[in-house]
């Protein structure tokens, strides 16, 4: 396990979406900026303030050409909740393999209960790591004013 680096490929990870979809990244984010993240659980109120977060900058990331994804460990009826409880309306996958996705990733992983610590990742259009944030516990995570401000530097500092 080992933490991924600006300018590393992000890992390709499967995540089920509600209703019996999937998503792969980075595939599903290719061709703009795209957000990745792990959060604790639907249980976790610093993780659901994240979550609605993206959801009230969704308008002003897409205008930037961002998209964003999230995941957790939660079952699939939890994560259904999740989502209509916050309005969420990018993908929310459930059910994540915490051990692979930590191998995969470099996240942490808490033991009891079992599941991902909040992580997240800014990937560029090619699906390589811009920015990863990685938290040990409840604190320490992307939020969506810095994920815009970091997009609107990247672009315009874009060599021809």
């Amino acid at each position: 396990m080992s933490l991924l680096k600006p300018g590393e490929q992000f890992p390709a990870l499967t995540l089920s979406l509600p209703g019996g979809e999937s998503l792969r990244v980075p595939d599903a984010l290719a061709g703009g900026f795209g957000v990745v993240l792990f959060y604790r659980g639907s249980w976790c109120p610093y993780c659901k303030a994240q979550l609605r977060a993206f959801q009230r900058s969704l308008g002003k990331l897409a205008e930037l050409g961002v998209k964003v994804v999230a995941v957790s460990v939660d079952d699939e009826a939890t994560t259904k909740q999740t989502i209509a409880e916050h309005g969420l309306e990018f993908p929310v996958g459930h059910s994540a393999d915490a051990a692979a996705f930590a191998e995969a990733t470099g996240a942490f992983v808490n033991d009891d209960p079992r599941h991902l610590q909040s992580t997240g990742f800014v990937l560029d259009p090619e699906g390589k790591v811009v920015v990863s944030v990685y938290s040990s516990g409840a604190i320490g995570r992307l939020v969506p004013e810095d994920v815009a401000g970091l997009v609107r530097y990247l672009r315009e500092h874009q060599t021809a």
